[in-house]
């Protein structure tokens, strides 16, 4: 799926880190503390808005073989290209004749 190469330094050292426990002795978080994982989720999911937009047949086709070989949905990559295009962080590597 991804090999790194889209992430900022921030999610690079995150997914190193992750790499370091050991998922065996982990304990099940409290009823408390899983009530509070859920309330942070919902509170995320909320600040999440809809957007529609209309756009060319063939565009769609050509972002859904673009999504497909970065192994994600298409919505989910049209998201990740807005939010890079936002931050900056988006560099077109293709060679334009």
């Amino acid at each position: 799926m991804n090999d790194g190469k889209y992430l900022d330094e921030e999610e690079k050292d995150l997914a190193e880190s992750l790499k370091s426990i050991d998922i065996q002795n982990i304990s099940k978080p409290t009823a408390e503390r899983q009530k509070m994982f859920k309330s942070a989720a919902r509170e995320f999911i909320k600040k999440e808005t809809k957007m529609n937009i209309r756009i060319d047949e063939f565009e769609l086709e050509k972002i859904k073989e673009f999504a497909d070989s970065e192994g994600l949905k298409y919505q989910t990559f049209v998201k990740s290209v807005l939010h890079k295009y936002i931050t900056g962080q988006l560099v077109d590597k293709r060679k334009i004749s």
